[in-house]
Parts: C-alpha cells; structure tokens; sequence
C-alpha cells in the first residue's frame, strides 16, 4: 500500500514511553523527531495544554498518561508518556496496564498502541531493576504491542570502563578508543540483560534492547533505534507507517522500500 494512502487511513504512529524520572525520555524523543523544540501536549479531547497548567499538575503529583505529545517538526508521531512506576507505585503501574489494556481494544488501527518503549537510565548509582520495572516485566501482558527496552545514557558506562582501562595501564588516548567497546561487551554479558531476558521473575521480557549513549550531543544517532522498532512490527501495514514517518533514517526507508 502506498505510505500516503497509509498514513491517510490510520494517521499517525502512536507510541508510549515509559520511565523514572530523568531517564532521558523527552532527549530521545527530540532526537527522533529532530528538533530541540519542546513538544506540544494536548489532552484526549485534542485540546491544547497550557504548559504552566502542566507543570502545576506535575507539581501537585497529577499526571494523565491519555495526553498526547507531538513535536512540530514531525507530527507523525504521537506520544504518550507514563512517569515511571516509582512516581506513582500501585496506582501508576495500574493506569498504564489499564491504557496498555483500553487501546489494544480499541477497533479502529490509528487508536491503538503501536510500541512501547521502555527507558532505564545507566547513569544511577544503582542499575539493577527497579521493583515497578521488575513489576511491569513480570505482569504486564502487552499482547501484540512489542515492547522495546532503551538503555538510556549508556555513556555513563564508557566512563567507568576508561576508568577501568586507566587502572590497568592503559594511555589515556587509547582507553578512550577502547571504553566504548568494553563497556557494550561488558553490558551484554551482564546481569542485567540476564535477568530481563532468562530471569523467571520475567513474565513477558521485551522484544528486544538497545543502548543510547550521548543522546544530549548534536550528533546524535538514533538510527538503530528506528531500525529496532521497525524490525519488531509485524503488521506490514503499521512498519510502512513508521518507516515513512521518521525523518531521520533514510536508509531504512529505502530497505525497507526495496523489501515491500
């Protein structure tokens, strides 16, 4: 089908993004949609939210994960963002399988959920799961909505392994060279990665991971990011959609062009 024609029948790509608090979700999202412009949030009634408005809601703990978030410069994409279940515990954890739950039966395709992608940031002192993490994993049956775990600020392990490298001997210079590639080796051999994917505590692992390092510089790649998400949609008709609605892989576009 053509991706015009798609995009005139369902609309927009509708994503959510859950994680803690400064795990980097909006940067990412910036990143995808190419901008460095705030987004613009409306509520389910498609009404504008005044960001002040916003802002006092955060601030009194209110929060409504049925609000949409686009970016100006690529309104393909629709948003819905969840807190993180440290934020609001039981009841959070509730409201997002309740929405997870509402738009898988919902009948028309532009309403529903079409990924998920799940943030937990490197750059705190303790990396292991959370205890709403481990919830969400283990109780939280998305059905046919793939969920994609990001590993955010991944940067924050090159540090450790320069470190490393440094303690060993190694010239400044070279433990710069090399830091990238230990700490992705290390990471993928790592407890974490072992419990969210062999783990039995682990209901429903994710379809799959990757690893954003440096998200915040301008050169920013989030390339394999689109190509994971891609890889994972199995209605053709929803990948023609999110291929053609990111700007920021053209060679994706042209795969996937050739391959349909």
């Amino acid at each position: 089908m053509d991706p015009s024609k798609i995009r005139e029948k369902i609309g927009r790509f509708r994503i959510l993004v859950v994680g803690r608090a400064n795990a980097g979700k909006t940067t990412i999202l910036q990143r995808v949609c190419n901008t460095r412009e705030n987004p613009v949030i409306c509520n389910s009634a498609g009404e504008k939210i005044d960001p002040a408005v916003l802002e006092a809601s955060r601030d009194r703990g209110l929060h409504d994960i049925e609000n949409e978030m686009t970016f100006e410069s690529n309104p393909g994409f629709i948003f819905h963002d969840s807190r993180g279940f440290e934020a609001g515990g039981e009841s959070e954890f509730d409201k997002v399988k309740a929405f997870i739950a509402s738009r898988s039966k919902e009948p028309r395709l532009k309403d529903q959920l079409h990924v998920i992608w799940y943030c937990i940031p490197m750059d705190e002192a303790c990396r292991s799961f959370t205890k709403g993490e481990t919830k969400f994993f283990s109780q939280c049956d998305t059905g046919n909505i793939p969920v994609i775990v990001l590993f955010t600020k991944f940067d924050a392990l090159y540090d450790e392994a320069y470190a490393r490298l440094k303690s060993e001997g190694v010239s400044m210079k070279e433990a710069g060279r090399l830091a990238p590639k230990h700490a992705e080796d290390s990471f993928a051999t790592g407890s974490q990665l072992k419990f969210l994917y062999h783990s039995k505590d682990i209901r429903h692992p994710p379809k799959c991971h990757i690893c954003l390092p440096n998200m915040d510089s301008d050169d920013a790649d989030c390339g394999l990011l689109i190509e994971r998400t891609a890889g994972t949609l199995d209605n053709e008709v929803l990948k023609q959609l999110f291929v053609s609605t990111q700007q920021t892989n053209l060679e994706i576009c042209m795969k996937y062009a050739v391959e349909m």
